[in-house]
């Protein structure tokens, strides 16, 4: 594979073509990004040869950088003869998951890596994978990986969550923050896709310039074009003078389109030229204007899924996913609903000039089983309604159940009741995402009837 093309064991990534353009445009963006940052990285192929290590990895490295051929990775960062046992690695390589552009910290290895990220190529199969290794290297013995503990912070900017989901998508941040590669983030509505966005522009080195916001969703294309690329005096009716549009507004900083999946054919193709050229054309003008804006993107809809459906253009979706990120839904993070109810609980009181207040734990219970279509959204409107209308220092079980149709205290029935639809939510959509939206195999692994999958879709608002 990539032994056969490259000429050392540190050879850059632009020297080693694949013969894939959607994987060969991943691996130089991920070049241009590792070169820069302190953080080793390194990529293997399916026979753990290192194809490529940026500068800090190669610090690491205990082979000579000169060497005319490749080195195995367990050569090069653990001063090995053979493979470790039970290599994480080969198991992201085994699992061959098409869906998993990000992956959980990994335990056990000798080098101490605490991730492994499947690259996938253009037909959505694991080619190489990027190897994130820890600054302090291991005495070639096998130690655990470096993972987060409870002295750790819980937030990243205004993002808060300790979860390893949110963990997880903490560290992809920081990583993809320094990169000036388009970012698709990928959630359901509510789990806080924009904060995303404005966490990544305040961790790059754009910070101190425009951050820009569209919402696609809102706006007709007809205004979108112009609102976006902007418009000379009488290209349409009411045109009366030039107007800056949005991509020029943002020059030299970020602008996030959001809802991008509400866009029509037309406008993904002027939006893929402006990403292939770097430059707009406005509304009515022969003249087009270089822009330099970072484009940040989200959609709470399977972008993939559409593009196999003919709904969204396949070109477009490799330019703006060359970095891709996953929001997780509430109900994949539970563990930190205590701390979002304690945050929003100290909002609500200072913006209603309230003395803090605490949760009743059997309140916190109820509030952490509760489904939470909305995501966190909805978690802190709720939570915003309960501060206004309860009285007293605390917010108890009482208080919280009548606010909303959550199960009396104590009702263990409508508690597991309760559980076992979270549950079979949850298995619904795993299978939706492994059969890429498709209902009829849904159903058929489900072992339900279409007529039953889609009652379910519709009363667990699964879009």
């Amino acid at each position: 594979m990539a032994g056969s093309h490259v000429s050392g064991p540190y050879t850059t990534l632009a020297m080693a073509p694949f013969l894939d353009s959607i994987l060969d445009a991943r691996l130089e963006t991920l070049q241009a990004l590792a070169d820069g940052i302190s953080e080793p990285v390194a990529v293997l192929d399916r026979d753990l040869d290192v194809i490529y290590a940026n500068h800090a990895a190669q610090s690491q490295a205990t082979l000579d950088k000169d060497a005319s051929c490749l080195s195995k990775c367990y050569e090069a960062f653990v001063d090995r003869s053979e493979p470790c046992a039970n290599c994480p690695v080969m198991q992201v390589f085994e699992s061959n998951e098409e869906h998993t552009p990000s992956c959980a910290p990994l335990t056990g290895a000798a080098c101490a890596m605490y991730q492994a990220v499947p690259l996938l190529s253009g037909a959505g199969k694991v080619r190489l994978v990027l190897l994130r290794l820890p600054e302090n290297p291991p005495d070639n013995q096998p130690s655990p990986a470096r993972a987060f503990d409870a002295e750790l912070p819980s937030r990243l900017g205004n993002l808060i969550g300790e979860s390893s989901a949110m963990r997880d998508l903490f560290d992809m941040i920081k990583l993809v923050s320094e990169s000036q590669a388009t970012v698709l983030i990928q959630g359901e509505s509510g789990t806080g896709k924009e904060l995303v966005a404005k966490t990544i522009h305040a961790l790059s080195p754009r910070r101190d310039q425009p951050f820009v916001v569209v919402d696609c969703g809102s706006l007709p294309e007809t205004l979108l074009e112009s609102e976006l690329f902007g418009h000379v005096k009488g290209a349409f009716t009411g045109a009366s003078s030039n107007k800056k549009g949005l991509f020029e507004e943002a020059d030299g900083g970020t602008i996030f389109l959001d809802e991008i999946a509400d866009t029509s054919g037309h406008f993904q193709a002027k939006l893929l030229r402006v990403l292939q050229e770097g430059e707009i054309k406005p509304v009515g003008s022969s003249q087009r204007i270089k822009v330099n804006a970072r484009v940040l993107s989200a959609t709470n809809t399977d972008l993939a899924a559409l593009v196999e459906a003919k709904r969204f253009r396949q070109d477009l979706y490799y330019r703006l996913a060359v970095l891709l990120l996953r929001v997780p839904p509430l109900r994949e993070r539970r563990e930190d609903i205590p701390l979002l109810v304690r945050h929003f609980v100290a909002i609500a009181c200072k913006r209603h000039r309230q003395s803090v207040r605490t949760v009743a734990p059997q309140a916190m219970q109820m509030l952490t089983s509760e489904p939470w279509s909305g995501n966190v959204r909805e978690l802190q409107h709720f939570i915003e309604r309960a501060v206004v209308t309860t009285n007293g220092p605390e917010l108890n079980c009482q208080e919280i159940g009548r606010l909303a149709s959550f199960p009396p205290c104590g009702d263990l029935r409508s508690m597991a009741r309760s559980a076992v639809q979270d549950v079979e939510r949850a298995r619904i959509v795993e299978v939706l995402r492994e059969a890429r939206g498709n209902r009829v195999k849904t159903a058929g692994i489900l072992k339900i009837s279409r007529a039953g999958l889609y009652n379910k879709l519709k009363a667990y608002r699964i879009e």
